[in-house]
């Protein structure tokens, strides 16, 4: 069985201001991630004696220490919708919806983990039995965005299929899960499983590592929750020292997701946060064609190798087509530097450095 252990904690979360806090009394607000305002989630009251700490908000709380196993599918936990949220603009080809669920702290998870979750109704191909899980990236720390450890988030884009004669939707066809999550309401109830996957936990045993994160898409999921434990949460066991390079690729600007969050990074911590963009629909890159998130690698080929010299994780996580496209970008750089791919590939794995969550 899996185990997870969450100890006692304290939390800072970056807002604009100076405050004194207080006792803990934790209080949602609301947050719009699309028309580019970032507020806080939450107003805090902490016990402290005249904490005054500027442009930030201390979160003092405990989570108890915890050993629970995986929620297995056979027996879902039943968590509750707080709320869905579309993050995308009106130009974005889809939509992709920010959903926060109360899984009450019965389901710990640890950044870069996924949840599974089970949609209602019968599975299709097993007459009498419940759909298959599908698995989402989790997309928040381990805390929740209420910092209370009661909440994960998922980033969800919805599945639907276009008939490829008629250009019509096919709602037969569509994703049946996303478009449940996508459509559920606050109070609404989600079987949940989980939480999986390892390939993609941060390691934290050298706060001063470089940690170059590419992602198309959702696959900037797990990417918020190592961003928000970075530079957003105060922990006294993981005090970020290193530096942070996020590459994202998505179709136009409508597109891009938590780009006000990142944008916010950029601005408070320009020596350890940088945040390259590949437009497809918007950009070009340097042969005049689309410019697509192996482009941008490309661009920074030599640093970004250096770095992985140096002993830099890199990760990699969105549709598993992206991964062709930027191989072979690789490939070429390292042909181009006099080495041999297949050989620095494999010693990247032997390290550990190499993260790869396709799907």
């Amino acid at each position: 069985m899996a185990h997870l252990a969450v100890s006692q904690v304290s939390v800072t979360v970056p807002v604009g201001g100076e405050s004194s806090l207080r006792r803990s009394v934790f209080q949602r607000h609301n947050i719009s991630f699309h028309e580019k305002s970032w507020a806080p989630i939450l107003a805090l009251d902490l016990k402290t004696k005249n904490v005054r700490l500027k442009n930030r908000y201390v979160v003092c709380m405990s989570v108890q220490q915890a050993s629970i196993p995986k929620v297995a599918p056979k027996e879902p936990y039943t968590a509750t919708i707080v709320s869905v949220e579309r993050i995308v603009g009106p130009k974005a080809p889809g939509e992709t919806c920010h959903i926060v669920i109360d899984h009450g702290g019965i389901v710990p998870y640890w950044e870069g983990q996924s949840y599974g979750v089970i949609p209602p109704g019968e599975n299709p191909k097993k007459p009498g039995a419940p759909h298959n899980v599908r698995l989402y990236s989790i997309a928040s720390t381990r805390y929740g965005d209420f910092f209370d450890g009661k909440t994960t988030t998922l980033c969800v884009r919805r599945a639907v299929y276009y008939d490829p004669v008629t250009g019509k939707e096919d709602p037969s066809k569509n994703g049946v899960c996303s478009n449940y999550l996508c459509d559920s309401k606050p109070g609404d109830k989600v079987k949940i499983t989980g939480p999986s996957g390892k390939i993609m936990l941060l390691p934290e045993d050298d706060p001063n590592a470089t940690h170059i994160m590419i992602a198309t898409g959702t696959g900037v999921a797990p990417y918020r929750g190592y961003l928000r434990r970075m530079f957003m949460e105060d922990v006294p066991s993981f005090r970020f020292g290193g530096l942070a390079w996020l590459f994202l690729g998505v179709a136009n600007t409508d597109s891009l997701l938590y780009d006000n969050e990142f944008t916010k990074y950029l601005k408070d911590y320009p020596d350890q946060f940088r945040y390259d963009k590949a437009l497809s629909r918007e950009q070009k890159n340097r042969n005049g064609g689309k410019m697509y998130v192996q482009d941008k690698i490309e661009e920074y080929s030599d640093e970004i190798f250096k770095l992985l010299d140096g002993g830099a994780h890199i990760y990699f996580c969105g549709l598993k087509g992206m991964m062709p496209g930027i191989q072979e970008t690789l490939k070429r750089v390292a042909d181009q530097r006099g080495e041999n791919w297949e050989e620095k590939l494999a010693q990247l794995k032997k390290n550990k450095q190499w993260h790869v969550e396709v799907y």
